[in-house]
């Protein structure tokens, strides 16, 4: 860093405060816990620092870090050797969340979900998570990745239509009523 211009320093500070609380959150989701999550973030703004200069020239900036993102959440599970499916876990933790007469019904309709959303490609599930999971807007899904907003509404529409099939339940042409952009 100290071979940086000032003004790659400010990019990366920049970029860095913008996206390590999505990155750590996106990681928690994959990880299930917090101290996992955060080396996992904490690595990949090391190894983003790392490639900084370079990354400056390429033209998806975003798309690139996030690929570094998704490797140390893998480096990290390899480093824990975690078994578990962390969505097996926010299944836990939705049910109990959820007061109603029968936990375990809502318990199992969770556990199926998640499972379901397992089967999505990498993008959609990214996606579904960081749209849905973490309740980020179209526009800061699209920021995060590095794609266009009208990619993550595609992205979205497909794989609502594919955990509609996976789940055996009707489509809803529309979507989902939301609109966070």
């Amino acid at each position: 860093m100290s071979t940086w211009r000032p003004a790659e320093r400010i990019a990366f500070w920049a970029f860095r405060a913008d996206r390590y609380e999505g990155y750590r959150r996106f990681a928690y989701t994959q990880l299930g816990s917090d101290a996992d999550a955060e080396e996992a973030a904490d690595n990949a703004f090391e190894s983003i620092m790392g490639a900084w200069p370079r990354m400056l020239g390429m033209g998806h900036l975003d798309r690139y870090a996030w690929t570094i993102v998704k490797r140390r959440i893998v480096d990290q599970r390899r480093k824990r050797n975690l078994r578990p499916e962390p969505t097996d876990i926010s299944a836990f933790e939705a049910a109990l969340n959820e007061t109603v007469a029968d936990p375990y019904e809502v318990l199992t309709g969770t556990i199926f979900f998640y499972t379901a959303v397992r089967r999505l490609s990498e993008r959609q599930r990214d996606v579904v998570i960081l749209y849905y999971g973490l309740d980020y807007s179209t526009r800061r899904t699209a920021s995060i990745l590095g794609i266009e907003e009208a990619s993550v509404r595609s992205t979205l529409r497909q794989a609502r239509n594919r955990l509609a099939q996976l789940l055996g339940v009707p489509t809803n042409a529309s979507g989902d009523g939301k609109d966070r952009s």
